[in-house]
């Protein structure tokens, strides 16, 4: 690690201020639903709390527009952090000004307190200086431990660590382990899985890898643009317009470099995305009126030979409409295949966030990859090779 982590500093009776990734969905009785990205930075609270600190947390929830909702409040996720470290977690009704002051302030040593949501103030996302100040001002040190909005440079993400000596937290740096193993000392063969739905929103992610990797398998809608870019026909399925001339030019990129770039050869396709639509399996070529859905069987038994072959393989988006059941077999079966290769000697299984990490967690697959991203937007700017503003401001080691 080039940056300070929490393990560098003395916390014993100091205050320390955590900015944790807390924006978890809650459910139509306003309690928490799916309490994931909690767990996750347990490890760094609860060595926090052993070292006797006095932890402020802050996180985001939502998006309140910077106005104060209490829709979006965080206080249900402090009741269920309570349970989950199974000690008082001290609920604060505002992030800055005097209650949050006296509040922190009364804090003893291992105690846990959780401030309201920062975008309760639109000065959060602006990198407001005064707000970055009076969260600083709250504590002795900063700990950045959220990585899922480490792609922004927002108060709580940069702006404190102007005031603070800024170290990362147990989770960051995990993050950014396994992206550095995967991206800078994979094994080889090292194979890359992309789906989503458009081209222009992968292509930095795409030529990034192009110069890393031994294989790219494309899947999901994104898939169609390039099919057609090699001149099959698609059907209804989705079409990348803005990103046809450049799913071309990777293409041929592919080719100069000896990449193995990887597009179905078959299709699920159905009439309508729904859940009663009539589906059928067709070649490479859709026809008229049907829609590319999911990656077909011919393409899942080639996608997962190539896989089984890997020692390093990182995905990131799925390659179907994996919410549908009828159109999740494709995401299923690469899942399955790349949970069984945990048990292959040193084979690297990196998730990156959003949909790819939900459909391994509803999977319950979570413990048979190597590492699992929390950040959606995060993890794609880290595989597009972008500097992350919220490590960036970390004090370096």
């Amino acid at each position: 690690m080039t940056y300070k982590t929490f393990e560098d500093i003395s916390v014993q009776g100091k205050k320390v201020l955590v900015r944790v990734d807390f924006n978890v969905p809650l459910d139509s009785k306003g309690q928490v639903s799916d309490d994931t990205r909690i767990i996750k930075t347990l490890p760094t609270i609860q060595s926090l709390v052993k070292r006797k600190a006095r932890v402020i947390l802050m996180s985001h929830l939502g998006r309140p527009k910077g106005k104060k909702d209490p829709k979006y409040s965080l206080k249900p996720v402090a009741e269920r952090l309570s349970k989950l470290l199974k000690q008082p977690v001290h609920f604060i009704s505002d992030c800055i000004g005097p209650v949050a002051k006296k509040e922190t302030g009364a804090l003893k040593n291992g105690e846990v307190a959780l401030l309201e949501n920062l975008r309760f103030y639109p000065e959060e996302e602006k990198n407001n200086d005064e707000f970055s100040a009076s969260l600083a001002s709250l504590a002795d040190f900063f700990v950045s431990d959220a990585f899922g909005a480490a792609h922004r440079a927002h108060a709580s993400t940069v702006g404190v660590a102007k005031y603070l000596p800024a170290v990362g937290g147990a989770l960051l740096s995990k993050e950014i382990e396994y992206f550095d193993r995967v991206l800078e000392h994979s094994t080889r063969p090292f194979v890359a899985i992309l789906g989503g739905a458009k081209v222009v929103d992968k292509i930095k992610v795409i030529e990034n890898l192009m110069s890393k990797v031994d294989c790219l398998l494309i899947g999901g809608a994104m898939a169609y643009t390039f099919l057609k870019a090699r001149r099959h026909h698609i059907g209804n399925s989705m079409f990348d317009a803005e990103g046809f001339d450049t799913a071309k030019r990777i293409l041929e990129a592919a080719k100069v470099k000896g990449v193995q770039f990887i597009l179905p050869s078959d299709h699920v396709i159905a009439e309508t995305v729904t859940l009663d639509s009539k589906v059928d399996v067709c070649e490479v070529d859709i026809p008229d009126g049907w829609i590319g859905v999911d990656i077909g069987p011919k393409t899942i038994e080639r996608f997962k030979a190539i896989v089984e072959k890997a020692n390093t393989v990182i995905w990131n988006g799925p390659v179907g409409v994996f919410e549908l059941e009828p159109f999740s077999k494709g995401t299923r079966e690469l899942a399955h295949c790349l949970a069984k290769l945990k048990e292959k000697n040193n084979v690297t299984t990196v998730i990156g966030g959003g949909e790819t990490a939900a459909a391994v967690v509803q999977l319950g697959l979570e413990s048979s990859m190597s590492h699992v991203s929390t950040g959606g937007g995060a993890s794609l700017e880290y595989l597009e090779g972008k500097p992350l503003p919220g490590i960036q401001a970390l004090t370096p080691k």
